[in-house]
């Protein structure tokens, strides 16, 4: 993978995809800077990578605030003086999985706060420097969710349609910028969201495996590696593009 040396910030960083991911570019030379709500999650990400002979900063920043986002994307360019990717993984779930009609305002307003208008505020803001500095490279975390239905899980579909659909309009946008924008959807992976589910749902384990026709879960390290490689110079003519990494599943 051809990122050594260039400045990553990876949200969402704290675990699951965004450790992963934050781990792999370090193993392959990238300058990461961890960000997470939660700073001491974020640490501990920065002190495997660091311990595997990695470089890593911590950067705290809640993506729902935009003073926060600003905060990140102002500290990386004042610390090393510019952005050459940004990873959108900040992301969660519902607490409850309902039908629409009894779906809660509040499962609707946290999820859409993080993972539509997260992903809003960290596209803008490091675009932004992306045109000064004359490149830049955007990889954002959608899903399979917004690609096709997910029942019972109307605000996580939405938000990430959304993302897909954000992704497509700012690639179209920045191309000519020397800047590009792509997704990656990843399938059921191994990871909080996923955990979640099966601690109230363990009998979904069995049935969803059965609807991968690689009858197995994604690893975080996987989609992880799918990241790395939209954002290495190894993939210099691809923008506006999701990568589906689902086992098989929308097959």
């Amino acid at each position: 993978m051809e990122v050594k040396d260039k400045i990553v910030i990876v949200t969402g960083a704290g675990s699951g995809i965004g450790a992963a991911t934050s781990q792999y570019f370090a193993n392959h030379g990238a300058h990461v800077i961890v960000s997470d709500y939660k700073e001491e999650k974020a640490q501990k990400t920065v002190d495997a990578i660091i311990e595997s002979g990695g470089k890593a900063t911590v950067i705290k920043a809640n993506v729902t605030q935009f003073n926060e986002v600003e905060n990140l994307v102002a500290k990386t360019v004042k610390d090393f003086g510019r952005i050459d990717v940004i990873v959108n993984n900040a992301g969660i779930g519902p607490r409850e999985m309902q039908k629409t009609a009894e779906y809660t305002l509040n499962d609707w307003d946290n999820v859409i706060a993080v993972n539509q208008t997260g992903v809003f505020y960290c596209m803008k803001l490091a675009l932004q420097q992306m045109v000064k500095q004359g490149y830049g490279n955007i990889v954002n975390i959608a899903s399979l969710a917004g690609l096709k239905a997910s029942p019972n899980n109307l605000s996580y579909s939405a938000s990430k349609f959304a993302v897909v659909g954000m992704t497509k309009s700012a690639a179209m946008e920045y191309a000519h910028k020397n800047i590009r924008v792509n997704a990656v959807c990843p399938g059921y992976t191994e990871s909080a969201l996923l955990d979640k589910l099966l601690s109230v749902r363990p009998d979904m384990d069995a049935v969803l495996k059965k609807s991968i026709p690689m009858k197995r879960f994604g690893q975080a390290n996987e989609i992880a590696e799918a990241v790395v490689w939209l954002a290495s110079d190894s993939t210099k003519f691809i923008t506006g593009q999701t990568i589906t990494l689902d086992g098989g599943t929308s097959l």
